[in-house]
């Protein structure tokens, strides 16, 4: 994707694979800055605070934590303890112990001088693997989009198709193209009219601060809203689609993403409004079924609630507490939504309908 002009992802090697680049998230929207990560313990707290966010990215990131590991140290203990000291960081995306798995499994039966560059290669190919997935998210989500488009009233022909998401799901979540924002960057670039209400997403403002900062520089029509706009909107017929990211689909297509995407599924429903997720099949954890009931939920440091990162009238980036001294936060960062609630899985296989059949139908074999 395009920054002033430059084409980025988000993740990418350095010194001939001795080290990995990242885009610093926590500085966005308002410092375009990268990190180097050398070590498996740097790998680890980039994951943890969310240098690096997003369940594809995560997953990648922690590939070449295990690469990096074994660069240092390609014994069996060492993987193992590395591959435990990653896995712990992030407890909710599936992506990470699949990404870490498959890597694991790839290098364990090799000896250990060829680990580290067996683990680079895996790595690479999942990273490369994750570009052409959520491309392909990306064009099967614009034939919907377009589609669409094209059922609405003879009046509103021509207007923008509107489209709401919440947190980010953009290419700043993957290593490339995005899954929820996919189909939106297509439908732009194919000349669909398209205008995104962005969720700020509290509390830690990933709408706000990083989905609005990727549209505004593709050139995204889009306007910020707070959280419980979203609800209004719809009862007033602004809102085609709620197109949305998921940390873990369950077989059975129950959707574990950011706090609060359950409140705009049920009020996407009640207003019948199509309610879309784009995944790839990384997301899918095949061994659950009952999301509400399974899925385990990441609870972030309440200060995350209490307190705001901004950018004050002097330029500088700062940090604000907004609760009264002594008032307590809680912070769990995922809600799960129900599959009855999903319209439909876009995936890059296709699109799906949120059932166990939906998704065997695309997966099987």
């Amino acid at each position: 994707m395009n920054i002033d002009g430059q084409a980025w992802r988000t993740i990418w090697l350095e010194e001939g694979g001795r080290s990995i680049g990242v885009i610093d998230q926590t500085q966005l929207p308002h410092r375009f800055t990268t990190r180097s990560i050398a070590t498996l313990d740097q790998a680890a707290e980039a994951i943890r605070p969310m240098v690096v966010r997003g369940a594809p990215l995560i997953g990648v990131t922690g590939a070449y934590g295990l690469m990096l590991a074994l660069q240092a140290d390609p014994g069996d203990a060492a993987l193992a303890a590395a591959f435990e000291q990653l896995n712990a960081t992030r407890p909710t995306a599936v992506n990470l112990r699949w990404a870490l798995e498959r890597v694991r499994d790839r290098v364990a039966s090799l000896p250990p001088a060829e680990r580290a560059e067996a683990a680079k290669a895996e790595a690479a190919a999942i990273a490369d693997e994750d570009v052409a997935m959520c491309e392909a998210i990306g064009a099967h989500g614009l034939a919907l989009f377009q589609q669409l488009a094209a059922a609405r009233p003879a009046e509103c022909q021509g207007q923008p198709f509107n489209v709401l998401t919440h947190c980010n799901a953009g290419w700043l979540a993957t290593v490339d193209w995005g899954t929820a924002l996919a189909p939106i960057y297509k439908a732009h670039r194919a000349g669909l009219p398209i205008h995104v209400w962005v969720d700020e997403t509290r509390p830690r403002n990933q709408g706000a601060s990083l989905t609005a900062y990727e549209l505004g520089r593709e050139g995204v029509p889009h306007t910020v809203i707070v959280d419980n706009a979203g609800g209004h909107l719809m009862q007033h017929g602004q809102v085609d689609a709620v197109i949305v990211g998921t940390d873990r689909t369950t077989r059975t297509g129950d959707v574990c993403n950011k706090i609060g995407t359950y409140l705009k599924a049920l009020a996407a429903h009640d207003n019948g409004v199509p309610f879309y997720v784009a995944l790839p099949a990384s997301t899918i954890d095949w061994s659950i079924a009952d999301g509400v009931a399974e899925i385990p939920i990441e609870a972030r440091s309440a200060e995350e609630v209490t307190d705001l990162q901004g950018r004050s009238p002097d330029g500088a980036i700062t940090t604000v507490q907004l609760t009264p001294d002594g008032s307590p936060g809680f912070n769990p960062a995922f809600d799960v939504t129900p599959a009855r609630l999903v319209t439909a899985l876009i995936t890059e296989r296709g699109v799906a309908s949120a059932s166990e059949a939906g998704l065997q139908a695309l997966y099987a074999g």
